[in-house]
Protein backbone atom coordinates (compact mmCIF):
# COMPACT_ATOMS: atom_id res chain seq x y z
CA UNK A 1 0.00 0.00 0.00
CA UNK A 2 1.16 3.67 -0.57
CA UNK A 3 0.73 5.53 2.82
CA UNK A 4 0.55 9.04 4.16
CA UNK A 5 1.11 9.81 7.26
CA UNK A 6 -1.00 12.74 8.58
CA UNK A 7 -1.15 14.38 11.98
CA UNK A 8 -4.61 15.76 14.51
CA UNK A 9 -4.97 19.19 15.26
CA UNK A 10 -6.47 21.17 18.54
CA UNK A 11 -9.51 19.41 19.90
CA UNK A 12 -7.90 15.98 19.51
CA UNK A 13 -6.35 16.32 22.97
CA UNK A 14 -7.46 14.68 26.11
CA UNK A 15 -5.97 14.08 29.70
CA UNK A 16 -4.14 10.66 29.53
CA UNK A 17 -2.41 10.96 26.12
CA UNK A 18 0.82 9.99 25.75
CA UNK A 19 1.24 7.77 29.43
CA UNK A 20 0.84 4.06 27.54
CA UNK A 21 3.53 5.04 25.36
CA UNK A 22 5.56 6.67 28.39
CA UNK A 23 5.13 3.67 30.84
CA UNK A 24 5.79 1.27 27.39
CA UNK A 25 8.85 2.78 26.35
CA UNK A 26 12.23 4.93 26.82
CA UNK A 27 12.23 6.36 23.34
CA UNK A 28 8.57 8.09 23.49
CA UNK A 29 9.36 9.36 27.86
CA UNK A 30 12.93 10.79 25.85
CA UNK A 31 10.76 12.58 23.37
CA UNK A 32 8.37 14.13 26.17
CA UNK A 33 11.66 15.29 28.47
CA UNK A 34 13.03 16.75 25.48
CA UNK A 35 9.57 18.47 25.22
CA UNK A 36 9.38 19.67 28.31
CA UNK A 37 13.15 20.82 28.23
CA UNK A 38 12.93 23.28 25.44
CA UNK A 39 9.83 25.05 27.03
CA UNK A 40 10.85 24.90 30.82
CA UNK A 41 7.67 23.20 31.85
CA UNK A 42 6.10 19.81 32.88
CA UNK A 43 4.51 19.45 29.87
CA UNK A 44 4.37 15.66 30.58
CA UNK A 45 2.83 15.70 33.41
CA UNK A 46 -0.27 18.06 32.50
CA UNK A 47 -0.34 15.93 29.61
CA UNK A 48 -0.93 12.29 31.72
CA UNK A 49 -2.61 13.87 34.88
CA UNK A 50 -4.06 16.76 34.11
CA UNK A 51 -6.19 19.06 34.73
CA UNK A 52 -8.18 19.16 31.52
CA UNK A 53 -8.84 23.15 31.53
CA UNK A 54 -5.18 23.78 31.62
CA UNK A 55 -4.60 20.93 28.58
CA UNK A 56 -7.02 22.51 26.56
CA UNK A 57 -5.47 26.10 26.80
CA UNK A 58 -4.28 26.48 23.01
CA UNK A 59 -0.59 27.19 24.02
CA UNK A 60 -0.55 23.79 26.14
CA UNK A 61 -2.76 21.67 23.82
CA UNK A 62 -0.92 22.55 20.40
CA UNK A 63 3.11 21.14 21.77
CA UNK A 64 1.53 18.47 23.55
CA UNK A 65 -0.32 17.13 20.52
CA UNK A 66 2.71 17.72 18.38
CA UNK A 67 4.69 15.63 21.12
CA UNK A 68 2.22 12.46 21.43
CA UNK A 69 2.85 12.59 17.54
CA UNK A 70 6.37 12.42 17.72
CA UNK A 71 6.73 9.88 20.34
CA UNK A 72 4.80 7.55 17.92
CA UNK A 73 6.82 7.78 15.48
CA UNK A 74 9.92 7.41 17.58
CA UNK A 75 8.79 4.01 19.00
CA UNK A 76 8.11 2.99 15.62
CA UNK A 77 11.54 4.17 14.44
CA UNK A 78 13.32 1.94 17.19
CA UNK A 79 11.13 -0.53 17.49
CA UNK A 80 11.03 -1.79 14.00
CA UNK A 81 12.94 0.53 11.41
CA UNK A 82 9.74 2.74 9.83
CA UNK A 83 10.42 5.91 9.42
CA UNK A 84 8.27 8.93 7.30
CA UNK A 85 11.20 8.60 4.34
CA UNK A 86 10.99 4.64 4.33
CA UNK A 87 7.11 4.14 4.59
CA UNK A 88 4.96 7.73 3.52
CA UNK A 89 4.71 9.16 0.61
CA UNK A 90 3.82 12.37 1.86
CA UNK A 91 3.38 13.98 5.33
CA UNK A 92 -0.25 16.17 6.36
CA UNK A 93 -1.20 17.65 9.26
CA UNK A 94 -4.57 19.75 10.53
CA UNK A 95 -3.88 23.22 11.68
CA UNK A 96 -1.26 23.09 14.15
CA UNK A 97 -0.71 19.27 13.00
CA UNK A 98 1.20 20.43 9.91
CA UNK A 99 3.99 21.86 12.34
CA UNK A 100 4.25 17.99 13.82
CA UNK A 101 4.17 17.18 9.98
CA UNK A 102 7.39 19.14 9.33
CA UNK A 103 8.95 17.21 12.33
CA UNK A 104 8.11 14.24 11.31
CA UNK A 105 9.72 14.47 8.22
CA UNK A 106 12.84 16.42 9.47
CA UNK A 107 12.17 20.22 8.42
CA UNK A 108 12.03 21.09 12.01
CA UNK A 109 13.67 20.51 15.00
CA UNK A 110 11.87 18.80 17.58
CA UNK A 111 12.92 21.61 19.98
CA UNK A 112 12.06 24.17 17.78
CA UNK A 113 8.72 23.08 16.84
CA UNK A 114 8.06 22.71 20.75
CA UNK A 115 8.55 26.44 21.02
CA UNK A 116 6.95 27.44 17.77
CA UNK A 117 3.72 26.03 18.73
CA UNK A 118 4.02 27.39 22.42
CA UNK A 119 4.07 30.60 20.75
CA UNK A 120 2.00 30.22 18.33
CA UNK A 121 -0.54 29.32 20.84
CA UNK A 122 -0.04 32.57 23.12
CA UNK A 123 -0.37 34.36 19.92
CA UNK A 124 -3.71 33.01 18.65
CA UNK A 125 -5.15 33.60 22.49
CA UNK A 126 -3.70 36.97 22.79
CA UNK A 127 -4.94 38.25 18.90
CA UNK A 128 -8.58 38.65 19.53
CA UNK A 129 -9.96 39.17 23.64
CA UNK A 130 -12.19 36.35 25.06
CA UNK A 131 -16.12 36.62 23.70
CA UNK A 132 -15.09 38.55 20.65
CA UNK A 133 -14.71 35.66 18.57
CA UNK A 134 -16.02 32.70 17.83
CA UNK A 135 -15.92 29.64 15.53
CA UNK A 136 -18.96 26.91 14.37
CA UNK A 137 -19.14 24.24 12.99
CA UNK A 138 -21.81 24.20 9.96
CA UNK A 139 -22.98 20.97 8.80
CA UNK A 140 -24.96 19.71 5.67
CA UNK A 141 -23.78 22.43 3.61
CA UNK A 142 -20.95 22.37 0.73
CA UNK A 143 -18.04 24.99 0.59
CA UNK A 144 -19.80 26.98 -1.78
CA UNK A 145 -22.58 27.53 0.22
CA UNK A 146 -20.87 28.23 3.35
CA UNK A 147 -18.77 30.73 1.48
CA UNK A 148 -21.89 32.47 0.82
CA UNK A 149 -23.21 32.56 4.24
CA UNK A 150 -19.64 34.00 5.24
CA UNK A 151 -20.13 36.45 3.11
CA UNK A 152 -23.90 37.59 4.02
CA UNK A 153 -22.93 37.48 7.78
CA UNK A 154 -19.93 39.87 7.23
CA UNK A 155 -22.01 43.19 7.47
CA UNK A 156 -21.10 46.37 9.66
CA UNK A 157 -17.37 45.83 9.37
CA UNK A 158 -17.85 41.94 11.22
CA UNK A 159 -15.58 39.39 9.79
CA UNK A 160 -16.96 35.62 8.82
CA UNK A 161 -14.88 34.07 7.05
CA UNK A 162 -14.71 29.58 6.02
CA UNK A 163 -11.80 28.24 8.85
CA UNK A 164 -11.55 24.64 7.82
CA UNK A 165 -13.49 22.73 4.90
CA UNK A 166 -13.35 19.13 6.76
CA UNK A 167 -15.19 17.30 5.00
CA UNK A 168 -17.95 16.86 2.61
CA UNK A 169 -20.82 18.74 4.45
CA UNK A 170 -18.69 19.83 7.76
CA UNK A 171 -16.85 23.34 6.83
CA UNK A 172 -16.39 25.45 9.92
CA UNK A 173 -16.74 29.20 10.25
CA UNK A 174 -14.98 31.38 12.14
CA UNK A 175 -14.79 35.47 12.86
CA UNK A 176 -16.37 37.69 15.30
CA UNK A 177 -19.16 36.19 17.33
CA UNK A 178 -21.88 38.24 16.27
CA UNK A 179 -20.95 37.77 12.18
CA UNK A 180 -21.28 33.68 13.37
CA UNK A 181 -24.01 33.51 15.19
CA UNK A 182 -25.82 35.49 12.49
CA UNK A 183 -24.13 32.78 9.80
CA UNK A 184 -25.74 29.78 11.91
CA UNK A 185 -29.38 31.73 11.11
CA UNK A 186 -28.59 31.45 7.64
CA UNK A 187 -26.69 28.21 7.28
CA UNK A 188 -29.89 26.84 9.19
CA UNK A 189 -32.30 28.98 6.79
CA UNK A 190 -30.17 27.45 3.87
CA UNK A 191 -31.27 24.03 5.15
CA UNK A 192 -27.85 23.03 7.00
CA UNK A 193 -28.27 19.78 9.54
CA UNK A 194 -26.72 21.42 12.30
CA UNK A 195 -24.80 24.62 13.38
CA UNK A 196 -23.06 24.82 16.06
CA UNK A 197 -20.68 27.42 18.27
CA UNK A 198 -17.56 25.34 18.55
CA UNK A 199 -15.97 25.13 22.25
CA UNK A 200 -13.28 26.88 21.20
CA UNK A 201 -11.29 29.77 22.98
CA UNK A 202 -10.19 32.25 19.49
CA UNK A 203 -11.29 32.49 16.25
CA UNK A 204 -8.71 30.20 14.61
CA UNK A 205 -8.21 30.43 10.68
CA UNK A 206 -9.62 33.59 9.53
CA UNK A 207 -8.29 37.31 9.37
CA UNK A 208 -8.90 38.23 12.93
CA UNK A 209 -5.79 36.55 13.56
CA UNK A 210 -3.56 38.96 11.75
CA UNK A 211 -1.36 40.10 14.67
CA UNK A 212 -1.12 36.34 15.44
CA UNK A 213 0.37 35.67 11.91
CA UNK A 214 2.87 38.86 12.27
CA UNK A 215 4.25 37.43 15.93
CA UNK A 216 4.86 33.52 13.61
CA UNK A 217 6.61 35.65 11.01
CA UNK A 218 8.90 36.89 13.70
CA UNK A 219 9.26 33.44 14.93
CA UNK A 220 9.41 31.47 11.95
CA UNK A 221 12.43 33.72 10.63
CA UNK A 222 14.55 32.87 13.62
CA UNK A 223 14.25 29.11 13.17
CA UNK A 224 16.03 26.66 10.66
CA UNK A 225 13.89 24.76 8.31
CA UNK A 226 15.28 21.91 5.90
CA UNK A 227 13.12 20.64 3.24
CA UNK A 228 11.60 17.66 4.44
CA UNK A 229 12.22 13.96 3.68
CA UNK A 230 9.23 13.65 2.22
CA UNK A 231 6.60 16.24 0.35
CA UNK A 232 3.96 18.10 2.64
CA UNK A 233 0.82 18.87 1.68
CA UNK A 234 0.16 22.23 2.70
CA UNK A 235 -2.86 23.21 4.14
CA UNK A 236 -3.27 26.56 2.72
CA UNK A 237 -2.99 24.68 -1.18
CA UNK A 238 -3.72 21.60 -0.49
CA UNK A 239 -0.42 20.77 -2.68
CA UNK A 240 2.78 19.23 -2.34
CA UNK A 241 6.11 21.98 -0.75
CA UNK A 242 9.44 20.97 -0.21
CA UNK A 243 11.31 24.09 -0.52
CA UNK A 244 12.05 25.94 3.07
CA UNK A 245 11.39 29.45 2.41
CA UNK A 246 7.84 28.52 1.04
CA UNK A 247 7.46 26.24 3.41
CA UNK A 248 7.71 29.16 6.25
CA UNK A 249 5.40 31.67 4.21
CA UNK A 250 2.76 28.77 4.09
CA UNK A 251 3.19 28.47 7.58
CA UNK A 252 2.52 32.16 8.03
CA UNK A 253 -0.71 32.45 6.21
CA UNK A 254 -1.94 29.47 7.61
CA UNK A 255 -2.79 31.39 10.76
CA UNK A 256 -5.23 33.78 9.19
CA UNK A 257 -6.10 30.93 5.74
CA UNK A 258 -8.52 28.37 5.69
CA UNK A 259 -7.41 24.60 6.07
CA UNK A 260 -8.24 22.96 3.23
CA UNK A 261 -8.12 19.01 4.64
CA UNK A 262 -10.75 17.99 2.28
CA UNK A 263 -8.58 18.99 -0.71
CA UNK A 264 -5.46 17.45 0.52
CA UNK A 265 -7.00 14.44 1.70
CA UNK A 266 -8.05 14.40 -2.24
CA UNK A 267 -5.22 15.42 -3.70
CA UNK A 268 -3.19 12.26 -1.83
CA UNK A 269 -5.53 10.03 -2.94
CA UNK A 270 -5.41 11.27 -7.07
CA UNK A 271 -1.64 10.67 -7.08
CA UNK A 272 -1.99 6.86 -5.51
CA UNK A 273 -2.25 7.20 -1.35
CA UNK A 274 -4.04 4.26 -0.45
CA UNK A 275 -4.13 4.54 3.85
CA UNK A 276 -4.05 7.42 5.56
CA UNK A 277 -2.11 6.81 9.18
CA UNK A 278 -3.28 9.41 11.53
CA UNK A 279 -0.30 9.44 13.99
CA UNK A 280 -1.59 11.21 17.33
CA UNK A 281 -4.11 11.64 19.76
CA UNK A 282 -7.54 10.79 19.05
CA UNK A 283 -9.47 9.76 15.40
CA UNK A 284 -10.66 12.72 14.39
CA UNK A 285 -8.65 12.65 10.89
CA UNK A 286 -9.52 8.86 10.53
CA UNK A 287 -12.76 9.73 10.70
CA UNK A 288 -13.26 12.18 8.25
CA UNK A 289 -11.21 10.31 5.92
CA UNK A 290 -13.59 7.83 5.35
CA UNK A 291 -16.21 10.73 4.68
CA UNK A 292 -14.01 12.55 2.08
CA UNK A 293 -12.88 9.48 -0.15
CA UNK A 294 -13.76 5.92 -1.03
CA UNK A 295 -11.12 2.92 -1.25
CA UNK A 296 -8.28 4.93 1.30
CA UNK A 297 -7.84 3.32 4.35
CA UNK A 298 -7.64 5.05 7.50
CA UNK A 299 -5.84 4.02 10.82
CA UNK A 300 -5.03 6.12 13.80
CA UNK A 301 -2.06 4.90 16.29
CA UNK A 302 -2.05 6.35 19.50
CA UNK A 303 -1.03 3.70 21.72
CA UNK A 304 1.24 0.48 22.36
CA UNK A 305 -1.59 -1.68 20.92
CA UNK A 306 -2.27 0.54 17.56
CA UNK A 307 1.71 0.53 17.00
CA UNK A 308 1.88 -3.48 17.66
CA UNK A 309 -0.86 -3.73 15.02
CA UNK A 310 0.70 -1.21 12.48
CA UNK A 311 3.31 -3.34 12.90
CA UNK A 312 2.53 -6.57 12.17
CA UNK A 313 0.27 -5.41 8.84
Amino acid sequence: MTSAFVFPGQGSQAVGMGKELAAAFAEAREVFGEVDEALKQNLSALMFDGPGETLTLTENAQPALMAVSMAILKVLEKQSNVTVRSAARYVAGHSLGEYAALAAAGALSLADTARLLKIRGQAMQKAVPVGEGAMAALLGLDLPQVQEVAVEASVGGLICATANDNAPGQVVVSGHKAAVDKAIELAKARGAKRAMVLPVSAPFHCPLMKPAADVMAEALSNVAIKSPVVPLIANVTAATVIEPDEIRRLLVEQVTAMVRWRESVIAMKDTGVDLLVEVGAGKVLTRMTKRIVEGVESISLQGPQDIEAFLKR
